[in-house]
């Protein structure tokens, strides 16, 4: 059995904290950044989220979460459809347009329409259609699941996402990609 290398002095713990200083703890875990986009009743919803994960291989699942806050919440509540548009890094004004609220979201947009009427944004790295699986509480948020029903993605090597890290966009490094062990797909996700 192997000791872990003692550490100097640990990192300073914070037992009570800000709701500033929990956005900002979250913010040093790089994510990338999708629109998440439906058709209703009231007409076409989208919403720049980086709180979007996968769940499950079978069923294809997929998850994302949308704030009570929300001025279309009730409207995301009752979707039956949608689809998660993976942005790539030069879509980094089209996910502001997205993220602000009360504007024109659909303003000059590009896209064609998918499963269930959800729009599909042109030149995203995937589009993700899904219908809606569960939903659960998840504080101010409420936590939407949905079941990929198709999937388009660019080829890999084309594939430049938009990042999100420590409040900011960024891009990935363009030197090559760290070292990693041919088998990290099936340990790293814990799948």
């Amino acid at each position: 059995m192997s000791t872990p290398n003692a550490v100097a002095s640990p990192p300073q713990e914070c037992h009570h904290f800000s709701e500033r200083d929990f956005r900002d703890a979250l913010g040093l875990f790089a994510t990338g950044v999708a629109i998440i986009t439906s058709s209703g009743s009231e007409g076409y919803l989208g919403a720049t989220v980086s709180s979007f994960s996968s769940v499950s291989l079978d069923p294809p699942l997929i998850l994302f979460s949308m704030g009570r806050h929300s001025k279309a919440f009730a409207a995301w509540e009752t979707v039956d459809h949608f689809a998660v548009n993976i942005l790539a890094e030069e879509q980094s004004a089209l996910s502001t347009q997205f993220a602000r609220a009360m504007s024109d979201k659909w303003n000059g947009v590009r896209m064609r329409t998918g499963l269930g009427g959800a729009p599909l944004l042109v030149d995203a790295l995937v589009w993700l259609e899904c219908k809606s699986y569960a939903k659960y509480d998840g504080g101010d948020h409420v936590i939407i699941v949905g079941e990929v029903l198709s999937l388009t993605a660019k080829p890999a090597p084309d594939a430049r996402p938009l990042v999100f890290f420590g409040g900011k966009y960024r891009q990935l490094d363009t030197k090559p990609a760290i070292a990693t062990p041919s088998d990290a797909d099936l340990w790293l996700h814990g799948w």
